[in-house]
């Protein structure tokens, strides 16, 4: 009767401990999850920003082309430069 408690006790203790290491293993994962999706959102928005400036960059040469500053020839120059 006696080891029965005990096995009974002891059986409990296990299955607390398992508890407690699934749910550490399932933190680790979620931890390792949310590091690779924040590295790839700065990658987008670095991407992002780039893609603004080399945008402004092609805007900004318009604007000099359509003002008559540069004929068309440098602005295809100038855009192949760019774009790069």
């Amino acid at each position: 009767m006696l080891s029965n408690i005990i096995y009974v006790i002891v059986f409990l203790i296990l299955a607390f401990v398992l508890s407690i290491a699934v749910k550490a293993i399932t933190r680790g994962v979620e931890a390792k999850q949310i590091i690779k999706e924040e590295k790839n959102l700065d990658l987008v928005n670095e991407t992002k920003s780039e893609n603004l400036e080399v945008i402004n960059q092609i805007r900004d040469l318009k604007e000099l082309f359509d003002n008559g500053t540069i004929d068309e020839d440098e602005f295809k120059k100038a855009k192949e430069k760019i774009l790069k």
